[in-house]
């Protein structure tokens, strides 16, 4: 989509525009990629705290008495061991074991779900729970128009939040959530994030996302806040080994070739793909999903080719996600590879600009002391 009369936008793109953000498609929605610049707003993140508009992400209600044994049946992960007030990350899976998507899901109730999707992924998702979806026994419901959502992430994001809820948020384990309300706001708040760092995610009415937003940013001058885009997101999840669907992952890679074997609960019942998986398990992967460094000033990109570094140079593989790490000062990236030359240590030759340059496989994740366990 190249035009932005074609893009959707958040409740907050006006508040994106009056900040300076520079505005790119994606996913079918007008973004901020960045404000102050991706490297100042990733250290940002990793030192004090970021915000982040993240209301183009999708939010499913699923409830009644049958949500239960449908959300194990629709996704990889283990759903019932996740308690009233937990997240748990998870994945849809198609029959042949390739990711429909990765989510979150929140379990509000007994037999009441929250789940958050992909932003490219919705209305597939939706359609495919839907086509899945026992006639009687289960409601799905589609509020993603309803709910903006906002990130806060860094080490003193705790420091923020507590000056804006009315709930106690010091005691918030890691992958829990409560709900209170965020500036007056009925909002659901939980302790989530994708950068490394401690962080909360909001979900709220859109009607009030700008009054939350401003509130936010005010209230964050004193903990060093500031409003963070689309490229810092990036390069801080990929610091993490933390996967993007449509680069990472999709309906070309199953759960196990892209690393989700920690998440596969092949000790559940029947779950869709399980089969197909559960073969690839005993047989062996003919790829796997590598974690790679850089040996000189290259960045390899999403797309770039790989080849393997012996004598014989075939191409093995394909970058999925590549670029500089702020924090490490290394240019580093994930990449599909045949299994043979996915052995840590081993080098590689990532193809850029017709050129082959020198890659080292190496072990996930890149960056290790963040706060996100604080």
């Amino acid at each position: 989509m190249s035009t932005t009369e074609k893009l959707k936008m958040t409740p907050l793109y006006e508040e994106h525009v009056s900040l300076g953000a520079r505005m790119v498609p994606f996913a079918g929605w007008n973004m901020p990629v960045q404000y102050s610049g991706v490297v100042d707003e990733h250290k940002c993140v990793r030192n004090s705290v970021g915000l982040f508009d993240v209301s183009h992400m999708g939010e499913f209600n699923v409830t009644g008495r049958g949500a239960l044994e449908f959300l194990q049946m629709m996704t990889i992960n283990d759903v019932a061991k996740i308690n009233i007030g937990q997240a748990q990350y998870n994945a849809f899976c198609y029959d042949n074991g390739t990711v429909v998507d990765d989510i979150i899901i929140y379990r509000r109730g007994f037999d009441s779900f929250f789940l958050c999707v992909n932003a490219n992924n919705i209305e597939k998702d939706f359609a495919w729970l839907k086509e899945h979806c026992p006639k009687q026994g289960v409601i799905l419901e589609n509020m993603s128009d309803d709910y903006a959502q906002i990130a806060i992430q860094g080490p003193k994001s705790r420091e923020l939040i507590a000056k804006v809820v009315d709930v106690k948020i010091t005691d918030l384990a890691y992958y829990h959530f409560t709900e209170g309300k965020v500036l007056g706001t009925p909002a659901i708040i939980a302790r989530t994030g994708y950068t490394g760092e401690l962080g909360y995610e909001l979900y709220f009415p859109a009607s009030v996302a700008s009054k939350i937003w401003k509130g936010l940013l005010q209230i964050g001058q004193d903990y060093g806040v500031k409003p963070c885009g689309l490229g810092a997101r990036d390069t801080l999840r990929l610091e993490c080994g933390y996967l993007l669907y449509g680069n990472d992952m999709d309906n070309t890679t199953t759960a196990l070739e892209c690393g989700l074997s920690w998440i596969t609960k092949f000790d559940k019942n029947s779950f869709i793909g399980k089969d197909i998986l559960l073969r690839q398990k005993e047989e062996g992967l003919k790829k796997r999903l590598i974690a790679f460094e850089m040996q000189d000033k290259a960045i390899g990109r999403h797309g770039y080719k790989v080849f393997s570094a012996k004598e014989n140079g075939n191409e093995i593989g394909f970058i999925s996600s590549g670029s500089p790490s702020p924090t490490l000062s290394k240019n580093i990236g994930m990449a599909y590879v045949s299994s043979e030359n996915a052995k840590l240590g081993s080098e590689i030759w990532i193809e850029i600009r017709g050129e082959k340059k020198l890659a080292t496989v190496v072990k996930k994740p890149f960056f290790v002391h963040g706060s996100v366990q604080g």
